[in-house]
This record gives C-alpha cells, structure tokens and sequence, in this order.
C-alpha cells in the first residue's frame, strides 16, 4: 500500500528503537554487556534491530543474529546492516520461543511476552545463552502500587522492581547491572512512536483516515499521561550465571 494510504507505515519511522532508551543508556548497556570480538550476539523480538547492529558494529567481527516476526522491521534492519557494511547480521522471521540456537550474548528488550511471560522468559534465555555469556533483559516493572487501569492494560503479572530482581535470581541469574528508564526516556519514547503519524496527519489533514488516526494518537497520549506516566517503570537487566 501506499504510505499516503498507509499511516500505519510511519508508525516507527521516528524511532531508534522500540524501547524507552537514551542513546547514553544504550552504551552504558552495551559496556556492561561487555561483548567479546569474534563472539556472537542474538536478539530475541529485535524488530529492526538497531541495538543489535550498534553492538555488533563495536564489537569486532562478532556475528549478529536478530530474530522477530515483523516483516518490515527485518526488512528496515536488513537495509541498515547493508548501509553500514555489516554483512555478518542476518535477521530471521521466526518466533522468538522457537528460537534454539545459543549465543555469546543474548539481548530480550521488552519481548518477554513473546516467550510466555518473564518467568518463562528468564528460565527459556537461560538456555539461548552459551556458558560464561551475558543477557540483556529488559522488563516492566511498576515504580509504586499500580490503579486498577493500569494493570487492566499492562496485565496482572508485572511486579515492583523488588519482586522482579528476586525472580530474576530465583530463576537462576546473578545481575551484573541494573539501571533503569528515566522520565525523559519515556517522554521521548512515546512522543517518536506517536510522531511519524503526527506528521502523516500535518501533511494530510483531509485524509479519509485522518480522523480514525488522530483519535488514536489522542487516545494513546492520554492515556500515557492519566493512566502510566510515572507509575510504569522499565529495568535493564545485565545477567550472568
């Protein structure tokens, strides 16, 4: 379709990646993450695997595989790696729990859903990562007691970061590091996954689906501003075992 017809199209074009996630905090991570030249780095619900290349980009010859089910994100991550001359990431179209194959270092950015949940998803990694490597597990956790409408939205299994530390270890993982997104990194995650269709919308403003798409992205600030600013935190979890 045509991305005059296809607002949709633009919904992550003003995105670095699909994680609150400064570009500071990002290589804080990847310092911590502290990836080996020559190893290799999988990432499990990649998207268009924008962390994936910068880790591998600095980290030597290191192979990168990044897998999802997003055909067009692959895509757009297929296109960057070729942009930047890192022939050695591939992307796969497959499930994330389908995946078998380890690696040096694994990244799980807010795809625990994809395995069944962060129990599930922290006992499954701990098969994807080789002996001695890391993880990079991020997840959602609430910064206080969460309403009623928010844990309608976000469901019923999100704890408190005291909780989610200690099913962290009881699942077997030591944390390396932990640090945490910042209010500024939310506000800019949410304003850049509302912007690219704020764009669309200033350029076509009698669009047939202007008004459907604007009631949208109203609904979504709203509720980020009434229901989770403030009350939904995300952790970034460097683990070992």
């Amino acid at each position: 379709m045509d991305p005059v017809d296809d607002p949709a199209a633009r919904r992550y074009t003003r995105m670095r990646w699909n994680t609150p996630l400064s570009e500071q905090h990002a290589d804080l991570l990847l310092e911590r993450l502290d990836i080996p030249a020559g190893g290799s780095v999988l990432d499990l619900g990649c998207g268009w695997g924008e962390l994936l290349l910068r880790a591998v980009a600095g980290s030597g010859p290191a192979l990168g595989v990044g897998v999802d089910t997003d055909a067009d994100a692959l895509e757009r991550g297929r296109r960057a790696a070729r942009e930047r001359g890192l022939g050695h990431v591939s992307f796969v179209r497959q499930a994330a729990a389908t995946w078998r194959q380890p690696a040096d270092r694994v990244l799980c950015l807010g795809s625990a859903h994809a395995l069944g949940g962060t129990a599930a998803a922290l006992a499954a990694l701990a098969g994807l990562v080789r002996p001695g490597g890391r993880l990079l597990f991020g997840d959602g956790f609430w910064e206080r007691t969460p309403s009623a409408e928010a844990v309608e939205i976000f469901g019923a299994d999100v704890l408190g970061l005291p909780d989610l530390v200690e099913l962290v270890r009881d699942t077997g993982w030591r944390v390396l590091h932990l640090s945490t997104t910042d209010q500024r990194e939310w506000d800019d995650f949410e304003s850049t996954w509302r912007a690219g269709r704020e764009e669309w919308l200033l350029a076509h403003p009698d669009h047939a689906r202007a008004a459907d798409v604007r009631a949208e992205l109203d609904s979504r600030l709203r509720e980020y501003l009434t229901v989770y600013r403030g009350l939904l935190g995300l952790g970034y979890f460097v683990l070992s075992r």
